[in-house]
């Protein structure tokens, strides 16, 4: 049977190389992972054999030209994608291993995500557009508002909570976003394009705002075409490919 174009290939006969156990810090670690797609009759391998160990407390930058791979990692890292080959541990746990209700409540406990588009729901205010991930937690509506407003206190949008995301600007909307990203209070953030519809301003804020979060305890990695985003990263991964080009490190 004939594949559909654009189409991620079966995980049937999938293989996984083992990894060994991993320090208590290491929250990600993946090995000789790929990821390949069918496209019509031809394959297309967005990742390609990597392998890659973040720890707590990283902030990693991923860049690359487009089609070298770095959104796909980024997907496979927040678990909304999974490798053809290889292996992927999130907090010394096997990906590869989990049911679809265990994937989905680690991407609800552990991982935050901000998108380039925000994926605000226009018709709610900025308040209901940061508890919906609460709401599909089933938490307690008694404390659902206490933890929203402390979001968006903490993303300096505490007097904006009423507003909808068409009466914010493009920053503030950014903002929203990354306070929804929050609220569960993950360990893990994974940002793509995070600056990429904002002007300079409004990005160096959103960045400045995601290095606070970064020294609060928050693991970041976050896909950028920026140098100046990604010069305030202490690591930097560059892709082409599908792998991973060059992996530079910061000065302390």
């Amino acid at each position: 049977m004939n594949t559909a174009a654009g189409a991620p290939l079966p995980d049937r006969g999938r293989t996984a190389t083992s990894l060994p156990d991993a320090p208590d810090d290491v929250v990600i670690q993946i090995q000789g992972v790929s990821r390949v797609y069918r496209m019509g009759e031809s394959e297309v391998r967005a990742l390609n054999d990597v392998s890659l160990t973040i720890r707590r407390g990283d902030f990693v930058a991923i860049m690359g030209p487009s089609g070298s791979g770095k959104s796909t990692m980024l997907n496979v890292l927040g678990c909304l994608d999974t490798p053809t080959t290889g292996t992927y541990r999130i907090d010394g746990q096997a990906v590869e291993s989990l049911s679809e209700d265990q994937l989905a409540e680690v991407r609800q406990r552990k991982i935050g995500f901000v998108f380039q588009s925000y994926h605000l729901v226009g018709r709610m205010t900025a308040a209901r557009n940061v508890e919906l991930p609460l709401i599909l937690a089933g938490e307690d509506p008694r404390t659902r508002r206490d933890k929203v407003r402390t979001a968006l206190e903490q993303v300096g949008l505490g007097e904006r909570m009423d507003h909808r995301p068409d009466q914010l600007s493009g920053g503030e909307r950014q903002r929203v976003a990354i306070a929804r990203a929050i609220v569960m209070r993950p360990s893990i953030l994974l940002a793509d394009e995070p600056t990429g519809n904002l002007d300079t301003r409004s990005g160096s804020e959103i960045v400045a705002l995601l290095e606070a979060l970064h020294r609060d305890g928050l693991t970041l990695v976050l896909v950028t075409h920026d140098p100046r985003v990604a010069e305030h990263a202490h690591r930097v991964l560059a892709m082409r490919d599908g792998r991973i080009e060059t992996d530079t490190r910061s000065q302390p």
